[in-house]
């Protein structure tokens, strides 16, 4: 498979029905301490969670993707969604960070087939000071429910300006605020509480249905 898929599997204690993908931002890998907390809190629900490396990383490890890596990173997810199909029977959520959110927006635009849902963590609406610049053209083709968990200070949007970005996807779609939070959600670099999974993952119930799985 390529690129290859390479992160780490959480399995829920019972047999689980749907799976979550979660993958990192610019400058992080599969590591960052908000996917690492999102795949335990999930796992203990029944869900099967693989959070992942983006094929730019897993050829560098530090420093931001380049030009030009997009759409390879667009197939490391497929590679993923594809890896995961083969271990649950259920529903596949894909979701990433910032960059991984977007691209995993970008491709399931192309591919509504992939997945169920997307759950999109501090969409990078567009670069910071120049809201000109805004990266929303493949919105209007997203055609799976989504879920976007967005913090207050966010430089990369604010929440009118989310909120109007949503307005142009013709499928369900809701945002979560996250009072407070800048880009990290208040993850960077200290562990926190389950109070933003928790929140995350009833949005994620209203939003989607509830999970086919044994939950505790």
């Amino acid at each position: 498979m390529d690129p290859p898929v390479r992160g780490l599997l959480h399995r829920p204690a019972q047999a689980p029905s749907d799976a979550l993908i979660l993958t990192h931002g610019a400058g992080s890998n599969c590591h960052a301490p908000l996917l690492v907390a999102l795949a335990n809190f999930f796992a203990q629900y029944g869900y099967l969670v693989l959070r992942c490396d983006l094929p730019f990383r897993q050829v560098r490890p530090t420093g931001p993707p380049r030009p030009g890596d997009a759409p390879r990173d667009r197939q490391g997810l497929a590679n993923s969604v594809a890896s995961v199909k083969e271990l649950v029977s259920g529903r596949i959520f894909l979701g990433g960070h910032s960059y991984g959110g977007r691209q995993s927006t970008m491709l399931v635009a192309e591919h509504p087939e992939l997945v169920s849902g997307l759950l999109l963590l501090s969409y990078p609406l567009h670069p910071p000071r120049n809201p000109q610049q805004l990266r929303v053209q493949h919105l209007p083709k997203l055609r799976v429910p989504s879920l976007f968990v967005h913090g207050t200070r966010d430089p990369f949007g604010s929440i009118q300006e989310i909120e109007s970005a949503l307005k142009l996807i013709p499928a369900a779609a809701r945002i979560l605020t996250v009072d407070g939070a800048g880009h990290d959600l208040g993850f960077k670099g200290k562990k926190t509480g389950e109070e933003l999974p928790i929140g995350i993952l009833e949005a994620l119930r209203q939003l989607m249905g509830s999970p086919n799985t044994n939950q505790q």
